[in-house]
């Protein structure tokens, strides 16, 4: 039975989709007037991991992520690249898709862009007005935090000492609009040269928060199943969607909030950010680190853990899938000589893998018990490799599984190499003569030469075999 962390009650509640069999998801994406950084994908690689879980686990997921395509950010980006704030949009949107591709993200089902969805947002701000939760002034418009009851509870804050932090963090000019300091932007009135759009108050452009509850009743209902995305978007980001979203509809906006932990770096463990400017990009990592290994170093700490990026745990996390990758390829190199049937008592101790697997992940997606599942089971098939006698149905079925089980984590496996390449065989067939006519000079003359190739040969009782060089 899956549980999970509902950020909201500060506990682990057992999994009930509001649709039996259905899960509707939304996480909030990202800015898009840069690359994204390994923080960025940290929380795209969490949300995809458990998307893949529930699929694995028999679920239809409805998965949407926005892009917010127009703020300050964008604006100021744009001005500096001398380009449209649309252009700067589909730019790194395109890289985005790109970098994501990479790490094996599986695509959304739906992307909004911010500026796709205006006349739904000044509608739904409209609403607010209407109904006393906001109020319009100067071109801009706010929303009214203390009208709303259950503010803060997400983020577990007092309105109260809100309203104090506010206070002596919002500028001057902006708190002498507001009635109150913690009242939030809904609409911002356009300055000269901006972007904007047409609205009863005035030439403008939506606020950060209003976008995200627009977009995610649109395509998930007033009420869905699961809303993820960074700790640091609890407050006000994910709180400010509560109070907008529930005011409008009268109803429980999301049943469980899912927040995953931050990525840390340097030996303060200090937050990665674009604010902070320690930050590093995908697009510039994947130019030296494989993406599969980015992937399994990231997809394998648990969502809501924080994740310490350095090259160490890089190094340990591509010596840890090699060796997945080796048990695969060992039972691959048997089948050409396994005997049909099946091994009962192997496929026995395989399924009992797999439940000790489902198990770990039923666990709020504990994926560091699960990937020790998946350790256990490629020893399991590497043991068995090495048997005399060997079984093809029992090989296929340990092989598929450490496939489907990896595949959560969003980790493929090379497909393992064959013997079919006729230029190997031939040349592994001409060390074997030379062995048995003991021209060992030749023998290793063959390996060092097969070796520049990048490919390595391993002797075995059942033969010499070939793998390619990680």
């Amino acid at each position: 039975m899956l549980k999970v962390f509902n950020t909201m009650t500060r506990q682990k509640e057992t999994f009930e989709p509001i649709t039996p069999g259905v899960v509707n998801m939304y996480v909030c994406g990202p800015t898009v007037y840069n690359y994204i950084h390994i923080g960025n994908a940290r929380s795209a690689i969490a949300f995809d991991t458990i998307r893949r879980y529930l699929e694995y686990r028999g679920y239809q997921v409805k998965y949407v992520s926005n892009f917010t395509d127009v703020d300050d950010k964008m604006i100021n980006q744009a001005k500096k690249l001398k380009i449209t704030v649309a252009e700067l949009g589909d730019r790194f949107i395109q890289a985005f898709k790109e970098d994501t591709a990479a790490l094996n993200i599986e695509p959304a089902t739906a992307n909004p862009r911010a500026t796709e969805h205006i006349p739904e947002i000044i509608s739904f701000v409209q609403t607010l007005i209407d109904k006393g939760y906001a109020y319009p002034v100067d071109g801009d418009v706010y929303y009214r935090a203390h009208k709303f009851a259950h503010y803060g509870e997400l983020s577990h804050q007092n309105l109260d000492e809100l309203e104090e932090g506010a206070s002596q963090h919002t500028a001057d000019e902006e708190t002498a609009r507001k009635e109150d300091p913690v009242d939030f932007a809904l609409w911002k009135g356009a300055k000269p040269g901006e972007i904007s759009w047409p609205s009863p108050w005035g030439a403008g452009r939506p606020g950060w928060h209003i976008e995200c509850s627009v977009m995610s009743t649109h395509y998930l209902g007033d009420t869905f199943d699961i809303h993820g995305g960074g700790e640091d978007l609890t407050f006000p980001h994910h709180e400010n969607e509560i109070a907008q979203s529930e005011a409008k509809t009268g109803k429980t906006f999301v049943h469980y909030w899912l927040h995953n932990g931050f990525v840390t770096v340097g030996d303060e463990n200090e937050k990665m950010s674009k604010s902070l400017g320690n930050f590093v990009t995908v697009h510039d990592i994947l130019k030296t680190v494989d993406p599969q290994t980015l992937r399994f170093f990231m997809a394998t700490t648990q969502y809501r853990r924080p994740i310490q990026y350095s090259q160490r745990n890089l190094d340990t996390a591509e010596r840890n899938l090699q060796r997945l990758q080796t048990a695969y390829d060992n039972m691959g190199y048997r089948l050409k000589d396994a005997e049909d049937g099946n091994d009962p008592k192997v496929e026995q101790e395989t399924r009992q893998i797999i439940a000790d697997y489902n198990d770990a992940m039923d666990d709020d997606f504990n994926v560091q018990n699960g990937v020790a599942e998946v350790h256990e089971l490629a020893r399991l098939g590497n043991v068995y490799a090495e048997r005399p006698v060997v079984f093809s149905g029992t090989l296929t079925f340990i092989r598929q599984t450490l496939t489907d089980l990896l595949g959560v984590f969003g980790v493929k496996l090379a497909a393992a190499a064959t013997l079919d390449d006729d230029r190997i065989q031939k040349l592994i067939d001409e060390r074997l003569a030379a062995r048995q006519n003991r021209n060992f000079e030749r023998s290793d003359e063959i390996r060092e030469q097969l070796k520049n190739q990048g490919i390595i040969l391993e002797d075995t009782p059942q033969g010499t075999r070939w793998r390619k060089e990680n």
